[in-house]
Protein backbone atom coordinates (compact mmCIF):
# COMPACT_ATOMS: atom_id res chain seq x y z
CA UNK A 1 0.00 0.00 0.00
CA UNK A 2 1.47 3.24 -1.23
CA UNK A 3 2.07 6.03 1.66
CA UNK A 4 2.81 9.73 1.65
CA UNK A 5 6.56 10.71 2.60
CA UNK A 6 5.96 13.96 4.33
CA UNK A 7 4.06 17.07 3.83
CA UNK A 8 5.19 18.92 0.54
CA UNK A 9 3.74 22.21 1.09
CA UNK A 10 0.64 24.71 2.60
CA UNK A 11 -1.34 26.88 0.87
CA UNK A 12 -3.53 30.14 1.44
CA UNK A 13 -5.37 32.52 0.24
CA UNK A 14 -4.78 35.91 1.31
CA UNK A 15 -5.94 39.69 0.75
CA UNK A 16 -2.74 41.58 0.81
CA UNK A 17 0.20 39.55 -0.47
CA UNK A 18 3.08 42.00 0.07
CA UNK A 19 2.30 42.81 3.69
CA UNK A 20 2.19 38.56 3.92
CA UNK A 21 5.65 38.37 2.01
CA UNK A 22 7.11 41.27 4.77
CA UNK A 23 5.86 39.17 7.29
CA UNK A 24 6.89 35.43 6.14
CA UNK A 25 9.95 36.52 4.23
CA UNK A 26 11.02 39.87 6.22
CA UNK A 27 10.35 38.59 9.45
CA UNK A 28 10.08 34.66 9.66
CA UNK A 29 13.06 34.38 7.01
CA UNK A 30 11.94 32.56 4.37
CA UNK A 31 13.08 33.05 1.12
CA UNK A 32 10.70 33.82 -2.00
CA UNK A 33 11.64 31.38 -4.30
CA UNK A 34 9.33 31.83 -7.62
CA UNK A 35 5.73 34.12 -7.69
CA UNK A 36 3.58 35.21 -10.71
CA UNK A 37 2.78 38.15 -12.36
CA UNK A 38 1.71 41.02 -10.25
CA UNK A 39 2.27 38.54 -6.60
CA UNK A 40 -1.17 36.68 -7.72
CA UNK A 41 0.87 32.86 -6.18
CA UNK A 42 3.98 33.34 -4.05
CA UNK A 43 6.14 30.60 -3.10
CA UNK A 44 8.31 30.61 -0.50
CA UNK A 45 10.62 28.21 0.91
CA UNK A 46 12.79 28.08 4.48
CA UNK A 47 15.35 25.55 3.13
CA UNK A 48 14.87 26.21 -0.67
CA UNK A 49 18.21 24.60 -1.82
CA UNK A 50 16.20 21.23 -0.56
CA UNK A 51 12.60 22.17 -1.23
CA UNK A 52 11.37 24.91 -4.32
CA UNK A 53 8.45 25.49 -1.79
CA UNK A 54 6.87 24.74 1.43
CA UNK A 55 4.40 27.82 1.64
CA UNK A 56 2.36 29.14 -1.25
CA UNK A 57 -0.30 32.18 -1.26
CA UNK A 58 -2.73 32.77 -3.56
CA UNK A 59 -4.17 36.54 -3.49
CA UNK A 60 -7.77 36.50 -3.93
CA UNK A 61 -10.54 38.59 -3.15
CA UNK A 62 -12.99 36.36 -3.50
CA UNK A 63 -12.07 33.76 -1.58
CA UNK A 64 -10.79 33.68 1.92
CA UNK A 65 -9.04 31.21 3.83
CA UNK A 66 -10.22 31.09 7.68
CA UNK A 67 -7.58 31.65 9.91
CA UNK A 68 -5.31 28.22 10.17
CA UNK A 69 -2.47 27.27 12.13
CA UNK A 70 1.32 27.28 10.38
CA UNK A 71 4.02 25.66 12.15
CA UNK A 72 7.72 26.15 11.40
CA UNK A 73 10.87 25.13 13.35
CA UNK A 74 13.84 26.99 14.35
CA UNK A 75 17.14 25.35 15.44
CA UNK A 76 17.43 26.23 18.66
CA UNK A 77 16.13 27.15 22.27
CA UNK A 78 17.84 30.85 21.50
CA UNK A 79 16.63 31.33 18.24
CA UNK A 80 12.73 30.51 19.76
CA UNK A 81 13.40 33.10 22.56
CA UNK A 82 15.09 35.73 19.79
CA UNK A 83 11.75 34.88 17.97
CA UNK A 84 9.95 35.86 21.02
CA UNK A 85 11.37 38.99 21.72
CA UNK A 86 11.19 40.32 18.49
CA UNK A 87 7.26 38.84 17.88
CA UNK A 88 6.58 40.89 21.25
CA UNK A 89 8.42 43.78 20.39
CA UNK A 90 6.76 44.05 16.84
CA UNK A 91 3.25 43.45 18.99
CA UNK A 92 1.98 40.56 17.03
CA UNK A 93 -0.62 38.69 19.38
CA UNK A 94 0.42 36.18 21.26
CA UNK A 95 -1.68 33.35 21.74
CA UNK A 96 0.61 31.17 24.38
CA UNK A 97 3.60 29.97 24.82
CA UNK A 98 4.05 25.92 25.70
CA UNK A 99 6.05 23.22 26.61
CA UNK A 100 4.88 20.36 25.04
CA UNK A 101 7.69 18.17 25.85
CA UNK A 102 9.24 16.99 22.84
CA UNK A 103 9.03 21.09 21.47
CA UNK A 104 8.54 24.32 23.12
CA UNK A 105 6.27 26.37 21.06
CA UNK A 106 5.64 29.86 20.68
CA UNK A 107 1.97 30.81 18.80
CA UNK A 108 1.02 33.72 17.63
CA UNK A 109 -1.14 35.88 15.07
CA UNK A 110 0.58 37.02 11.31
CA UNK A 111 -1.22 40.14 9.69
CA UNK A 112 -3.96 38.54 8.33
CA UNK A 113 -5.16 36.55 11.72
CA UNK A 114 -3.40 32.86 11.11
CA UNK A 115 -1.92 31.01 14.18
CA UNK A 116 1.82 30.80 13.63
CA UNK A 117 3.68 28.22 15.52
CA UNK A 118 7.40 28.86 15.78
CA UNK A 119 8.78 25.81 17.63
CA UNK A 120 12.25 24.06 18.96
CA UNK A 121 12.62 20.10 18.91
CA UNK A 122 13.65 19.42 22.76
CA UNK A 123 14.90 16.38 21.34
CA UNK A 124 12.82 14.39 24.41
CA UNK A 125 10.21 11.81 23.48
CA UNK A 126 7.26 12.77 25.16
CA UNK A 127 3.35 11.58 24.78
CA UNK A 128 1.01 13.94 22.86
CA UNK A 129 -1.35 16.40 23.64
CA UNK A 130 0.62 17.68 26.26
CA UNK A 131 0.75 21.21 26.90
CA UNK A 132 2.77 23.28 30.40
CA UNK A 133 2.86 27.15 29.65
CA UNK A 134 6.36 27.94 29.79
CA UNK A 135 8.31 31.59 29.84
CA UNK A 136 10.40 32.48 26.84
CA UNK A 137 11.49 35.39 28.96
CA UNK A 138 13.58 32.84 31.69
CA UNK A 139 17.25 32.26 30.46
CA UNK A 140 18.05 29.23 28.80
CA UNK A 141 19.76 27.45 31.47
CA UNK A 142 16.29 27.82 33.01
CA UNK A 143 14.43 26.53 30.28
CA UNK A 144 16.77 23.89 29.35
CA UNK A 145 16.06 23.10 33.53
CA UNK A 146 12.27 22.77 32.98
CA UNK A 147 12.09 20.27 29.83
CA UNK A 148 15.14 18.29 31.92
CA UNK A 149 13.11 17.88 34.88
CA UNK A 150 10.09 16.18 32.78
Amino acid sequence: MPKVTGLGHVGIYVRDPQRMIDFYSGFLGMSVTDRGPDDWIVFLSANPEVEHHEFAMVRSADHNSDPQQISFTVGSLADLRTFYAQIVERGYPVEMVVNHGNAIGCYFRDPEQNVVEVYWHTGRDWPQPYGDPIDLSKSEAELLDIVAAL
